[in-house]
């Protein structure tokens, strides 16, 4: 959920608004009049977005995620360490 304010009510609670939006991951809509409307959010979640956006625009990448996703929620697979991932894929140092 979002929270929506006029650009009057950011600027008044500024230090507030980026404090609720950095710690509390909020997304913050300020709506300006004859403007577009501009959306607030913390590095660490548009760093996320972005990186989503990347792994997802090839459709072959797309699916194989998805998959690999629906294989963990059924309960398929057993987990691995970081370390036995490298072995398996011959990037162990």
């Amino acid at each position: 959920m979002s929270i929506s304010l006029t650009y009057t009510q950011a600027r008044a609670n500024l230090a507030k608004i980026l404090d609720e939006v950095s710690v509390n991951k909020e997304v913050v809509i300020i709506n300006r009049k004859n403007a577009e409307n501009v959306a607030l959010v913390s590095e660490s979640e548009l760093s996320g977005i972005l990186e989503t956006a990347h792994l997802l625009r090839s459709p072959k990448n797309a699916q194989r995620l998805l998959t690999a996703l629906l294989k963990a929620k059924e309960g398929e697979g057993a987990p691995q360490s970081l370390n036995e991932l490298k072995r398996e894929y011959g990037l162990e140092k």
